[in-house]
């Protein structure tokens, strides 16, 4: 009876030993925000502003537009960089100078979701015992939303005459998962999403 258990004990340190030299440690970054996570936000800003030939705004090609900015994101700026570049892409000029029109980008709401679905055991530190375990996944997924929503308030300058509004609403996801410990893979809608060293790295 005593050799079983001696046994067992063997086979579950054995065991464990395995399981904590398969898993890796990963820092996860040495930003303010992960690449990943500025990917997310900056593509889902793109991706909600249409294709020039696909959209029009109420004011004439060739009209020089001044650009106010309002929200509470950190990441606002963002959304002014990109809005100017698409409306040099339509034909505007985005500056202050003999500014005819006035554009205010209210950004409603910018930023990432986070979630995480896991099954398996969770990291055991033993209090009585210096043996401690990592967390061990049988599934496990992170999941990842980029989003963004803002509209532009266009009046006339000086007059101040409010001339139409428009609305953007886009977002992105970047999906991690886990299976059997070791093995992760992606799911992600991203145009070049940065890889991580992993056994199999599927990206769609």
């Amino acid at each position: 009876m005593q050799i079983r258990i001696i046994r067992g004990l063997c086979l579950s340190i054995v065991l464990t030993g395995y399981l904590a030299g398969c898993t890796t440690t990963q820092k996860i970054t040495n930003s303010a925000r992960t690449p990943t996570e500025q990917l997310l936000i900056s593509e889902a800003v793109m991706r909600s502003l249409a294709k020039p030939s696909d959209f029009s705004l109420p004011i004439p090609k060739g009209s020089v537009v001044k650009l106010d900015l309002f929200g509470m994101s950190g990441d606002k700026d963002l959304v002014k960089g990109i809005i100017a570049g698409w409306l040099g892409q339509q034909g505007y000029i985005a500056q202050e100078e003999s500014a005819t029109y006035r554009m205010n980008i209210v950004v409603d709401s910018l930023g990432t979701e986070y979630g995480n679905t896991f099954f398996g055991v969770p990291p055991i530190t033993a209090a009585l015992i210096p043996i401690s375990l990592p967390k061990l996944s049988l599934y496990e997924a992170d999941y990842q939303t980029g989003y963004s929503k803002f509209h532009l308030d266009i009046f006339e300058i000086p007059s101040g005459h409010f001339v139409g509004t428009a609305a953007f609403m886009a977002n992105t996801h970047f999906n991690e998962h886990t299976v059997l410990f070791v093995f992760t893979f992606t799911r992600t809608d991203l145009a070049s999403p940065p890889s991580v060293g992993n056994f199999t790295n599927l990206v769609r």
